[in-house]
């Protein structure tokens, strides 16, 4: 009885590391800017990624809640203790949480309803680094935001090497949504933002044309700075804001 029972079990661990294997996601973080973003992932902590380089993330089946962004002008000392101008996460170069704005995310939860992964782009933290969010398989489509966002930024909303969401700034319902759904609607602010990326959250409650679906067990890759996006080096976004 206890060896059929050893037998059971052994083969219950053996289905179950297949069903995780065969669903896990894998994503490619690369780096195509003109300067050395700190690629950040919850889960998956930081990586420095210079020009061409690339970081490679394996993520569980039915993982939630998640993103993947960059952070700039970082300087980290040999710990992986310091600063980033934007996307800080707690100082640390391995973040165990969420980024500080303005950042663009990468989001995304795996093996949700009907076995979809559910992705997206926000910029509900604002925006920093233009960005390409692609399957590599699964056969559904890629979304990106590539305008040039912080040139163009208007000024109220202007943070240093990036573009504050309104929500951050202003702290209302009229921005956050606090007050729950259909609390909040479109305002001047967010459509700025979604003029220039359509594919991406422009406010809280953006969900009908921001949110997009890939199967279940699709793997993926995030691009800062894709090819087709304005390659803005950070001092010349600090130089524009500074003439306007």
């Amino acid at each position: 009885m206890c060896a059929m029972a050893n037998y059971t079990l052994s083969m219950f661990l053996i289905i179950a590391l297949f069903f995780f294997s065969s669903h896990a996601a894998t994503f490619q973080i690369r780096n195509e800017c003109p300067y050395t973003v700190w690629a950040a992932a919850s889960p998956g902590g930081g990586r420095r990624l210079d020009r061409g380089q690339t970081w490679t993330l394996n993520v569980a089946a039915g993982t939630a809640m998640a993103r993947i962004w960059g952070r700039t002008k970082c300087n980290f000392d040999g710990s992986g203790r310091g600063r980033c101008e934007t996307g800080d996460c707690g100082g640390l170069l391995q973040c165990q949480g969420w980024g500080q704005p303005p950042n663009t995310l990468a989001e995304y939860a795996l093996n949700q309803f009907n076995n979809l992964d559910f992705i997206d782009i926000s910029l509900v933290d604002g925006f920093n680094i233009p960005m390409d969010f692609s399957p590599t398989t699964g056969g559904c489509r890629g979304i990106r935001c590539t305008a040039d966002i912080n040139g163009q930024c208007p000024a109220q909303l202007r943070a240093p090497g990036g573009c504050n969401n309104p929500c951050t700034v202003f702290k209302t319902n009229k921005y956050c949504c606090t007050n729950g759904p259909g609390s909040c609607g479109p305002t001047n602010f967010s459509r700025f933002f979604k003029e220039r990326c359509r594919d991406a959250y422009s406010y809280p409650q953006d969900d009908p044309t921001s949110t997009f679906t890939c199967p279940g067990g699709t793997n993926y890759r995030v691009v800062f700075c894709p090819r087709t996006s304005p390659r803005f080096p950070l001092e010349m976004v600090e130089r524009l804001s500074e003439n306007k």
